[in-house]
């Protein structure tokens, strides 16, 4: 019985390493201060009411070393669960022995006391930020004199914390023994009192929050923030922020929004001033659908494609000058914009044709008609827009061939005139129609004379 008894103990001694409370971040920790020694009254006492009825009375009852006499390591493992081993030595000086006439004896001893035991504590959290109380069970090996003995332990505890890693432990622990004799081994309390220190955190970038529960662990931060930084101070840390060096909303990700027309600034053409995000955030005073700073006139409506001005109507006939063919000359709108060329317009050009003459039986114009070719291009540059035709005519005197013939090339010399002397050369072209078109009796010579003519037709 005493063999297995002491192997029991063995099992729960080396079950785990802790007897004080830690957590993920900081999972080991080492105390050390003064124990105290119940010296075995609650063997002695008959009943669990007498066993701890003197609890408190230290005087009486409890023997303690004046200097450091435990010394204890432990492991956090999860859960609230640590594991440990406590290291304790103890000079017994009060022993209680067996009730006697009524009274219990305590006897004056001189024993050594030496004991390592096994805890599995559990922590019952954190309350008003500093208490902790536990609980733990377990067992060891006690040294008491000469002899010595296993223990099945159990008790409870309080630690009281200064700070994240250092704290005030108080512990009462119920060893009971295994032995039939008392003397050999007495069941009884030890009481702990000393300090914690928590350690084996790991907090690379020093901001006060471990590695594990920081999730920027590679940058200083905030606790609010799991350990990541908030450079500019908008609550969005800077993982999130799309302008981590400058304070902005949410809505925009961290980014800023400075004229308040809801386009973050790093988005919006023009952060200073307030505009609609179909101008990327950019004013339009005069409606147009054009930026103002785009907008070669921003206070009028005006097209795009006039760089938001309105068009322009130089000849004040109605027809923009971009639809107008003829912007410096005023026209009308069935005409794009051109003069139109009137029946009034057309007989004037052809009295002034009638007296174009020429060398007899040749294309060549004489000197005295210049003056009314001038009269001529001066009434054609007055439609800019308008087409015309060379006609050239003769009369039926001589060869149909060469008056055909001299027909084209009277007309093709008016034409040439005209654009040597300013007239475009796309509006004109000439034609020649012999004696084909007489216009009177080629019978008489007043008739032949009409028949010999130059005309001016409007190119519909």
């Amino acid at each position: 019985m005493k063999h297995l008894n002491k192997f029991v103990v063995a099992v729960l001694m080396f079950a785990g390493l802790s007897s004080q409370a830690q957590d993920k971040n900081n999972p080991w920790a080492f105390s050390f201060g003064v124990n105290a020694v119940d010296g075995g009254r609650v063997s002695a006492a008959e009943s669990i009411k007498n066993q701890f009825s003197e609890y408190f009375n230290a005087n009486d009852n409890w023997s303690v070393v004046p200097s450091v006499s435990y010394f204890g390591v432990s492991r956090y493992v999860g859960d609230n669960f640590s594991f440990g081993v406590t290291g304790s030595f103890n000079k017994i000086e009060k022993f209680v022995g067996p009730k006697f006439d009524g009274d219990y004896v305590v006897a004056k001893t001189d024993l050594a006391y030496y004991g390592i035991d096994g805890v599995i504590n559990y922590s019952f959290g954190t309350f008003v930020k500093y208490f902790e109380p536990t609980a733990h069970i377990g067992g060891g090996y006690t040294f008491l004199g000469d002899n010595s003995a296993g223990t099945v332990n159990g008790g409870l505890g309080l630690n009281i914390w200064f700070s994240e890693t250092v704290g005030l432990s108080l512990r009462s622990t119920y060893k009971h023994s295994f032995e039939d004799d008392r003397t050999v081994m007495p069941t009884h309390m030890q009481h702990f009192a000393g300090l914690t220190f928590k350690f084996g955190g790991k907090d690379t970038d020093g901001d006060g929050i471990y590695d594990k529960d920081d999730a920027c662990p590679e940058v200083p931060g905030l606790k609010q923030y799991n350990g990541c930084p908030d450079t500019d101070g908008d609550g969005i840390i800077d993982g999130n922020d799309a302008c981590p060096d400058t304070f902005g909303l949410a809505e925009f990700q961290g980014c800023p929004d400075t004229d308040g027309d809801g386009i973050a600034d790093k988005d919006d053409a023009c952060p200073e001033v307030a505009g609609p995000k179909a101008l990327n955030g950019c004013p339009d005073k005069d409606g147009d659908g054009i930026a103002d700073k785009d907008d070669n006139c921003p206070e009028v409506k005006g097209p795009k494609e006039n760089k938001g001005c309105p068009w322009p109507d130089r000849d004040g006939d109605g027809v923009l000058d971009k639809d107008d063919k003829c912007p410096d000359v005023k026209g009308t709108v069935a005409n794009n914009g051109c003069p139109e060329v009137t029946e009034e317009v057309v007989k004037k050009l052809n009295d002034f044709a009638k007296s174009i003459l020429f060398d007899t039986g040749k294309s060549t114009i004489k000197a005295s008609s210049f003056e009314t070719l001038a009269s001529i291009k001066n009434v054609m540059n007055e439609y800019p827009s308008a087409k015309f035709r060379i006609e050239g005519h003769t009369d039926n005197t001589g060869k149909l061939a060469t008056n055909e013939r001299l027909s084209k090339e009277r007309a093709a010399a008016v034409k040439d005139y005209l654009i040597a002397n300013g007239v475009d050369a796309s509006r004109l072209e000439s034609e020649g129609y012999g004696p084909s078109k007489p216009v009177a009796d080629n019978k008489t010579a007043a008739g032949r004379a009409q028949n010999r003519r130059t005309e001016v037709v409007v190119i519909k």
